[in-house]
């Protein structure tokens, strides 16, 4: 049997090398049906998803030159979701299955190694096993519409490319940004992430976010800079602080019309410098919101994704052996790949499904684990109108989360609160 195989997009590449057992290498997108989960069933709709998605069903191997993608010799298996969510993806693992399909009573949560898909893709994904597991199990027809596939058809060559190559500028940006603040704490033992929900609803936050002049994102990501310029506050003088930053994942389907199912979105770190003076949220709001329209530009993006592209070219670089490769790109990861941000928020929205498939859904989420260097992370979905704002960390300290919260009821919004521990 030869199997497939595929190259690492470019957003792909830098995952097996700076792999880390204390940071989490996978996303996960959920959703909780309104009656419990049967397994078998379940196993079926995973089964059936492989030709229609044959890039998610691989191994991730090593090379002389490059880490690719192969299809996997065996079945992706149901498996119970018994631990904190993102435990880490051994190498392992990963010569296994590079997706993980996990079930918890009423929750179908699907975990997938970064290298594979980003949130909008892997959402796609999650939306299409739900709808071949309710025809399975319930007897229904569900409209091939939105999101939902023909799982009779082969995919297209545009869900499977790189899309980051077809839309590279000739010319790259800089990567060099001045160091923003971290956040720090006390790790948790054993990898073990705390998971803070809050659940608002959609219309009140998308009032408040009118009231301000801006987007949903804009609004969560000033009221994340005002509570974390308050925790440096209580750390240092003013002159000794450093920016703060929100590290903002873009979309660029939206941008550039592409169809990919595999990564393509870049971030933009985003935000103030507390040193040249106090901000209301009025004004981070504003300023964070222009900064994101002013960037998340195809020009701009462009000049991004040829800093990312451009380095594969080099003679030197492609005929160097993967290990120096990984050395390359961990350094370069190091002193450049998290270093513009304190946390990241990243939102999924319009996740447009058949309405009868709105019957059997009790709500979505997607949550994406601390990055390598900093603690605390921020994830967002809303479906069904309530939004889920998911606030993961590795450190004991809770204080982002409460202050957080806090704040969205000081403005208006009625915040309920779900955690994995007590």
């Amino acid at each position: 049997m030869q199997n497939n195989w595929y190259r690492l997009d470019t957003a792909a590449l830098i995952f097996p090398a700076i792999a880390r057992r204390d940071w989490s290498n996978a996303f996960r997108v959920s959703a909780c049906l309104k009656d419990e989960v049967d397994v078998e069933i379940l196993q079926q709709a995973v089964d059936a998803l492989r030709p229609r998605f044959p890039s998610y069903y691989v191994t991730l191997r090593k090379g002389v030159f490059w880490y690719y993608l192969e299809e996997s010799r065996e079945p992706v298996k149901v498996q119970n979701d018994y631990a904190y969510p993102l435990t880490f993806m051994s190498s392992r693992e990963l010569k296994h299955n590079c997706l993980r399909v996990l079930v918890y009573k009423k929750r179908v949560a699907v975990e997938f190694f970064h290298s594979l898909a980003d949130g909008r893709g892997g959402s796609v994904y999650l939306c299409n096993l739900i709808a071949c597991y309710l025809e399975l199990k319930e007897g229904i027809s569900i409209p091939r519409e939105g999101l939902i596939r023909d799982l009779s058809q082969t995919p297209p060559p545009e869900e499977l490319e790189d899309s980051f190559l077809k839309n590279t500028a000739e010319v790259a940006s800089g990567r060099k940004e001045e160091r923003s603040y971290r956040l720090h704490g006390t790790r948790e033992d054993r990898g073990f992430k705390t998971l803070t929900t809050g659940i608002v609803e959609t219309r009140a936050l998308l009032d408040t976010a009118h009231r301000y002049g801006v987007t949903v994102t804009a609004l969560l990501a000033a009221v994340m800079t005002e509570s974390i310029i308050a925790m440096q506050n209580k750390e240092k003088a003013r002159r000794h602080q450093r920016p703060v930053k929100i590290t903002i994942p873009v979309d660029l389907r939206r941008l550039y019309g592409s169809q990919t199912l595999r990564n393509f979105s870049l971030v933009l770190n985003i935000g103030v410098d507390p040193r040249y003076g106090d901000y209301t949220l009025e004004e981070l709001c504003r300023s964070i919101y222009h900064q994101l329209c002013a960037n998340a530009t195809r020009q701009n993006m462009a000049g991004m994704i040829a800093a990312n592209v451009q380095p594969q070219k080099q003679i030197v670089l492609r005929l160097a052996p993967v290990f120096i490769k990984n050395f390359v790109m961990n350094a370069v990861y190091r002193r450049s790949g998290e270093s513009g941000g304190s946390l990241n928020i990243s939102n999924i929205t319009n996740l447009p499904l058949p309405e009868i498939m709105l019957r059997y859904i009790e709500r979505m989420e997607f949550i994406i684990g601390p990055q390598r260097s900093y603690p605390n992370n921020c994830s967002v979905m809303s479906f069904g109108g309530k939004t889920y704002i998911n606030m993961i960390r590795n450190i004991r300290q809770s204080e982002l989360e409460r202050r957080f919260f806090s704040r969205l009821v000081e403005l208006g919004m009625a915040v309920e609160v779900e955690c994995n521990r007590r």
